[in-house]
């Protein structure tokens, strides 16, 4: 059996710029923090219990569309791309999609990108028992503020997937820079992106408040990895899960609100808050069809096919 290969791109000095950036968050007017932070090995478990709630359909209607359209995708794929293109799949987390896409596309390599190193080692691991031949590759980086790989990892005519719709974490500006650097990446391939549509709000709401708490657990663990990053003194018990959706912006926003008036400290910085004052963790932008066709198009698509579930509630993009 082959072994998985890692690569960690990450330099020596990325733990005091990651404790930098969120320092500076924190000590905004407005305090807020990166949704990457979300992803430490229990956040990146938390994630995984989500896709599975009744609330959150999001994955169940990605799946959908493999099954519906599984014959057309691999049609494509084909037919846009070289035999056995190498897949890069950003933010891998379980593998579980990626390994998905094996079937369809036949990939001559596998290269799985997340920020959660360990999560990633362990899912790789088990990907390679389940298909021992095949060359896989594990990647460590924070590809929120630039994606780029080296050369040695990709191949002319490269498949980029990015699925679960986590381009909507990105404000409209930034997913335009990250379907750009996501094309260049592919040199000369395609992107494979999931896309969650604009919906019901209390739909949209009760996807990231769900019933039993397992969003909640996700946002308030953030605290817990801000306590690490910072040297910081979060008590999640002090703080409240909110998931509010924002009709202008067309995003769903989750904070953390203050259950009471509190001081956070870490080592030469502190933040007072206020009761009910809040840290904006994630952004969930949701799109029609006909806007991220424009998106794409900006980024510098010019062949693009879309698929979506029998509700039209979450689309599948070919793009190159």
């Amino acid at each position: 059996m082959r072994e998985p290969q890692f690569h960690a791109l990450s330099q020596p000095g990325d733990a005091a710029q990651a404790a930098r950036e969120a320092a500076a968050g924190l000590l905004a007017p407005q305090a807020h923090s990166h949704p990457k932070w979300f992803y430490d090995r229990l956040g990146s478990h938390l994630f995984d219990a989500i896709t599975e709630l009744v609330e959150y359909d999001l994955t169940r209607n990605e799946a959908e569309i493999f099954i519906q359209h599984g014959p057309a995708i691999a049609g494509a794929l084909r037919e846009w791309l070289p035999a056995r293109p190498t897949l890069i799949d950003l933010g891998a987390g379980s593998c579980a999609k990626g390994e998905r896409l094996f079937a369809l596309a036949d990939p001559g390599r596998y290269v799985a990108v997340d920020i959660s190193v360990d999560f990633l080692r362990h899912s790789l691991a088990c990907l390679q028992r389940a298909h021992p031949d095949r060359e896989l590759h594990g990647v460590g980086l924070d590809f929120s503020s630039q994606l780029a790989l080296p050369d040695s990892l990709s191949s002319p005519g490269s498949l980029v997937f990015y699925p679960g719709s986590s381009i909507g974490n990105f404000a409209p500006d930034d997913a335009g820079r990250f379907l750009h650097e996501a094309r260049q990446l592919a040199r000369g391939g395609a992107l494979l992106i999931g896309v969650d549509l604009v919906k019901d709000a209390a739909e949209l709401e009760a996807a990231y408040d769900d019933a039993i708490g397992v969003t909640a657990a996700f946002n308030l663990n953030l605290l817990r990895r801000l306590n690490h990053l910072l040297g910081a003194d979060f008590n999640p018990r002090h703080w409240q899960h909110l998931a509010l959706w924002n009709e202008q912006a067309q995003r769903v926003e989750m904070h953390l609100e203050a259950r009471e008036a509190l001081t956070v400290r870490w080592p030469s910085h502190e933040r007072a808050f206020l009761k009910g004052e809040r840290i904006h963790t994630e952004n969930a932008y949701k799109w029609t069809l006909a806007g991220f066709e424009v998106l794409l198009r900006q980024a510098g698509y010019a062949r693009l096919q879309p698929w979506t579930d029998a509700r039209g509630r979450f689309a599948l993009w070919l793009a190159a």
